[in-house]
């Protein structure tokens, strides 16, 4: 059953006003827009996801505007040229042209509306600002096709100087139960991310908060080898930047086990998070899952009846997401 489907007018306008308004620490009047246009839902910031850049335009030394898109110039520009590299070289190798890029950033936030691991809305926003990339030519490595004038492999780099204020612009608005059913086909229903949410729900974690209270989705778009869209899911937590890797000895056990798995639990803010983490991540070490049902087998009763049965569940039959 879809919960909420908006329209494509509807997206516009929250672009827009999205778009017009300039980013902010806290996010406060972004939120205020989300909640407006979307009644009955309360978004709530999750995490940012940065280190991206996407390739810029063209401006010279003055900073006056000569191109929009790097990309769209330098095929243009070729074109014109009749496809020869060489003569677009000494049109424009002694120009002081500069080539930007957009530095961003995506925030996430999300909107539970339901106790299912995935019913919650996600919107994705980035933030973006242009800033110096580099020299639009090399005097001393001048390109010889259109690749290396779009992407030179040595680039003569220039200080990422801010040439614009910084932006939002909208990505998407999705509603994850939807996207999890779209994305994952008919024969997987019972292996990776559907089982870990279903699992999610019979554990202790389920008790302590919505999923999406400590986990989003990262969706990419790609294209399978007869070129159908396809849609890829994968989960992000939002506590990994404040949990270590897992501590671990081969020696240890009973109460010294009890004892790192409650610690991890208390970095990451609910129970049975190493669980989530051997799963959705790389921090929990599939060897402690192996170790934690050595304990369970030779009688130790740590965990709750539900999270023991997940860890022989999953000793019996190992999957990640």
């Amino acid at each position: 059953m879809s919960i909420y489907t908006p329209d494509e007018t509807m997206l516009r306008k929250l672009a827009g006003e999205i778009g017009a308004i300039p980013p902010r620490p806290h996010h406060s009047a972004l939120l205020e827009i989300v909640n407006r246009m979307l009644p009955g839902f309360t978004f709530r910031y999750a995490l940012n996801r940065g280190g991206w850049y996407r390739p810029g335009g063209i401006i010279n030394s003055d900073g006056k505007r000569y191109a929009d898109n790097i990309e769209a110039w330098a095929k243009a520009s070729l074109d014109a040229c009749g496809g020869d590299m060489g003569e677009l070289v000494e049109r424009y190798a002694g120009s002081d042209l500069q080539v930007t890029r957009h530095s961003g950033r995506t925030h996430y936030f999300v909107a539970a509306y339901g106790p299912a691991a995935a019913d919650f809305l996600q919107l994705e926003v980035e933030e973006l600002q242009e800033v110096l990339d580099r020299q639009l030519f090399d005097a001393n490595d001048l390109p010889e096709d259109l690749q290396e004038l779009i992407e030179p492999l040595s680039p003569c780099a220039l200080e990422p100087q801010a040439v614009g204020a910084p932006r939002y612009q909208f990505r998407r608005l999705v509603d994850v139960r939807q996207t999890i059913a779209r994305a994952v086909s008919p024969e997987a229903r019972e292996s990776g991310l559907p089982r870990l949410l279903n699992e999610w729900i019979h554990s202790s974690a389920a008790a302590r908060g919505h999923f999406s209270d400590h986990w989003v989705v990262a969706l990419r778009e790609h294209q399978d080898r007869y070129r159908n869209p396809q849609l890829s899911v994968s989960l992000v937590s939002r506590h990994a930047r404040e949990l270590k890797p897992f501590p671990w000895n081969s020696e240890l056990s009973g109460i010294e086990m009890f004892a790192q798995l409650q610690s991890f639990d208390r970095a990451a803010g609910y129970p049975s998070a190493w669980y989530a983490h051997l799963v959705a991540g790389t921090i929990t070490p599939p060897k402690v899952a192996y170790a934690v049902a050595r304990d369970l087998e030779a009688g130790f009763s740590y965990l709750p009846d539900t999270e023991a049965a997940l860890v022989k569940k999953w000793v019996a039959a190992p999957y990640s997401v």
